[in-house]
């Protein structure tokens, strides 16, 4: 056998071995519903996305039910610029008016919805794009956020527009995709009490449709390898009491810490488990389903 020909066998041994591996672990997610929040780097990167439709593929083919729910803040901001719409901020928080929400339900609901779309389509699976108004999926409230006057002492609240935050999650329509081999793609936009359209935080649309329909895992995606310790180590595994306790000892802090909210609301609400996962990692969904040590923190029932 040449060299070239032996490395060849190598490779097919390589490949035929690591799905050896993972088929105990492709069995305990059959007919099993995974949501997964996708943005950042995973999402940006053309490679990157490309793999992840693959890999959305892969999870409804093996019998999985995965649910995508995406960001898209970037692209929000860069359209906003476009069109010379100025963004007001309160405290750093985005101020959501009429005129800024048809562009986010736009950019969310339309062009970024549509592209996941396409490129799951192409991967060779079938998707579908949905926003949280479809069905009433996703029915919220405004979110409104309070600070307290360091002088009066005094709570003020402060007016967001239209930002909300979900107030109630039918999952009949998803549902209706279970019975299906096509995979939902949605846009965290939600309906308020009055009809009106509230723009929605990827990350806590996704937790909430993850509670409602009691799914396997909830998988978020981000820009970083998971919750790290005060040393800067990688925590691959946390109890909500666990995770409870690192936010109140200041392990837990800045943009990590409303992810780690939402994973355990997640988990308090009957999902099997939350992910931290680090989306920039080739195939990361993958890694967390389907090996061993998995990829990024997971937070679990006490």
């Amino acid at each position: 056998m040449t060299e070239n020909k032996r490395s060849i066998a190598d490779k097919w041994q390589s490949q035929a071995r690591v799905l050896s591996e993972a088929l105990p672990f492709m069995r305990r997610y059959t007919g099993q519903t995974v949501v997964i929040k996708y943005g950042g780097h995973a999402m940006g990167d053309d490679e990157m996305a490309n793999l992840f439709a693959r890999d959305v593929v892969l999870l409804r083919q093996v019998g999985s039910n995965p649910v995508v729910v995406h960001g898209g803040g970037p692209q929000i901001g860069a359209m906003l610029e476009r069109l010379a719409i100025e963004s007001k901020f309160i405290d750093g928080l985005r101020v959501t008016d009429e005129d800024t929400v048809k562009v986010v339900e736009m950019v969310l609901a339309g062009a970024i919805n549509k592209e996941i779309v396409t490129r799951i389509n192409a991967a060779g699976g079938m998707a579908a794009g949905l926003s949280g108004k479809d069905g009433n999926l996703i029915q919220a409230d405004k979110l409104r956020r309070t600070k307290k006057d360091p002088e009066s002492n005094i709570e003020r609240i402060l007016d967001l527009g239209l930002v909300g935050e979900p107030k109630e999650v039918n999952p009949h329509i998803l549902e209706a995709f279970e019975e299906s081999d096509i995979t939902p793609v949605i846009a965290p936009i939600g309906v308020g009490p009055k009809g009106e359209t509230l723009n929605i935080n990827a990350d806590t649309a996704a937790g909430a449709i993850a509670g409602a329909t009691h799914a396997k895992r909830l998988i978020m995606l981000t820009d970083v390898s998971g919750v790290l310790d005060a040393d800067g180590n990688l925590i691959p595994e946390l109890t909500v009491s666990n995770a409870r306790k690192a936010i109140a000892n200041g392990v837990i802090t800045g943009g990590m810490f409303p992810k780690v909210e939402t994973c355990i609301d997640a988990v308090e609400s009957g999902v099997g488990g939350a992910v931290i996962s680090d989306g920039r990692v080739p195939h990361a969904v993958l890694v967390e389903l389907f090996t061993e040590h998995g990829a990024g923190t997971i937070i679990l029932p006490d």
